[in-house]
């Protein structure tokens, strides 16, 4: 099944729907299908073998997805914040295409061979605004639907592979078909070069419900656009929550029409999730962990996870708000340690899925096994009840003497004390030890005393896990999607203190 039919099922249903942009005046499914079907036959007439967008949220970015689709190419968003240098690399890697560009981006691009430059304003014009062409479009064979280029932090970024069946497996079995009430509105502020965009618009389309979008997250912009748009569901990361919540206080604000909001991405701090749940207790929290590869979401923690853990009193059941849930009803999962083998409940080892909607596969390149299963290169463990716990990336683990060590575990701990806003905690090179745990704390107030914070984690953990270098910043630098950039922090302290 191919995406576009997402899109044709709704809009034949319910075509007059709004289903991009604000009540008054936003495109509708009918419109959106119109301005697709018409810009993939303009694209076909162009030799184009991708089409890729460079931009900020918007229409322009469901109108590209299904563009693509029908027109049997795969759709490429592109990072805009890569350096002019990189970019190019990457949109050199796409031609033949034709890349939709916002219009003060174009001339970052210059000429490139193979690619054709189409500014964003000139696209939405002709097909997002202009009048309906009938077109007949011939039954693609190229199942790719869209390429997401990896962030690169280790290397040229890898191109992953999610082809139409992936997704439309995923979106099928977690979204009920035309779902949603007419007065649902879901506000999307993650990037269209993130998987979680796309999954925000095939499952959104496939409920029909609108997208609002911001072009880019602030926190700002998000409370007045969900306040004014009357936004009932939302995906955020966790460093967009807690200001979230820091702007509506100061706000005021309560959000009455909000009913659900999703978050993933990366670890979500318990005091952050516990304040949310205090500050808006009507809204239904979801918290969803995938990976690129396996097309979004593979577990989900539910609001009634989320309610029992929040009220517990049990240590058992109230450590489940920083788990990531139950692994989806179509998937399998195992914990596996370094030689493959499957491990029981309790004991840590990578994270391992399979189904239909893992891809596992970057271009020319194989990713997953032949019996089906993918490795995330997660590190994580299950509990008795099936609740899964993420503890980071394998290759993020310090080990010290021999003995590995997760950084977050360590982070968690520091965190309660309450003079700590944001942590990370990673491993520096050491003549002895091979790597040493080191600290980088952002304080709220003034910088609490290290030999503090050292008692503070040796009362909780083993002393080996205590760091033994502490350093204090403003901020910890995180990419657009809320990832910590783990490594970049990594390589700038170890060149500050010599050991590089």
């Amino acid at each position: 099944m191919r995406t576009t039919l997402l899109l044709d099922i709704v809009a034949d249903a319910c075509g007059e729907r709004i289903a991009v942009g604000p009540r008054e005046g936003g495109v509708s499914f009918g419109q959106l299908r119109d301005g697709a079907r018409a810009a993939a036959a303009w694209l076909m007439s162009r030799s184009a073998e991708n089409l890729g967008f460079l931009g900020l949220n918007g229409a322009a970015v469901p109108l590209t997805l299904f563009a693509a689709g029908f027109a049997g190419m795969p759709f490429v968003p592109l990072n805009y914040r890569l350096a002019d240098a990189d970019l190019r690399r990457l949109v050199a890697r796409t031609a033949p295409a034709v890349l939709v560009a916002d219009d003060d981006m174009v001339p970052r691009l210059g000429a490139i061979e193979g690619v054709k430059v189409i500014a964003r304003s000139t696209f939405e014009e002709r097909f997002l605004h202009g009048a309906a062409e009938p077109v007949d479009l011939p039954e693609s064979e190229n199942d790719i639907a869209v390429l997401l280029f990896t962030s690169g932090t280790t290397g040229e970024p890898k191109a992953a592979v999610l082809r139409h069946a992936n997704l439309t497996s995923y979106v099928m079995s977690t979204v009920d078909l035309l779902g949603c009430d007419e007065d649902e509105a879901a506000l999307v502020s993650v990037p269209a070069y993130h998987i979680a965009g796309i999954s925000a618009i095939l499952t959104s389309v496939y409920g029909a419900r609108r997208i609002v979008y911001i072009p880019a997250f602030t926190a700002e912009d998000w409370v007045a656009v969900a306040a004014r748009e009357g936004v009932t569901h939302a995906m955020v990361v966790p460093t967009m929550l807690d200001r979230i919540l820091d702007e509506l206080d100061s706000r005021g604000e309560k959000l009455p029409a909000l009913r659900a909001l999703s978050y993933g991405g990366g670890r979500m701090p318990e005091p952050v999730i516990a304040r949310a749940m205090r500050v808006l207790p009507n809204v239904d929290f979801v918290n969803a962990y995938g990976l690129t590869e396996t097309s979004s979401t593979v577990a989900l923690l539910s609001p009634d996870d989320h309610r029992e853990a929040f009220a517990s009193e049990d240590a058992v059941v109230r450590a489940r708000l920083g788990s990531v849930g139950r692994v989806l009803p179509s998937l399998e999962i195992e914990i596996r340690d370094e030689q493959g083998n499957a491990l029981p409940p309790g004991q840590k080892g990578e994270i391992c899925v399979r189904g239909e909607q893992v891809s596992g596969e970057y271009l020319h390149k194989k990713a997953i096994a032949d019996d089906g299963w993918f490795a995330t290169n997660d590190s994580g463990w299950i509990d008795e009840d099936g609740y899964l716990f993420v503890e980071g990336r394998l290759d993020d683990v310090i080990v010290r003497g021999g003995e590995n060590i997760s950084p977050g575990e360590i982070e968690d701990v520091l965190r309660e004390h309450g003079s700590i806003a944001d942590v990370a905690v990673l491993g520096l090179p050491h003549p002895s030890w091979g790597e040493c745990v080191a600290a980088v704390v952002v304080c709220r107030d003034a910088d609490p005393d290290s030999a503090e914070l050292s008692r503070h984690v040796q009362a909780r953990l083993r002393s080996t896990k205590t760091p033994e270098q502490w350093f204090f910043r403003t901020e910890l630098p995180y990419n657009e999607t809320g990832k910590l950039l783990r490594r970049v922090l990594k390589a700038e302290l170890a060149e500050a203190t010599g050991q590089d």
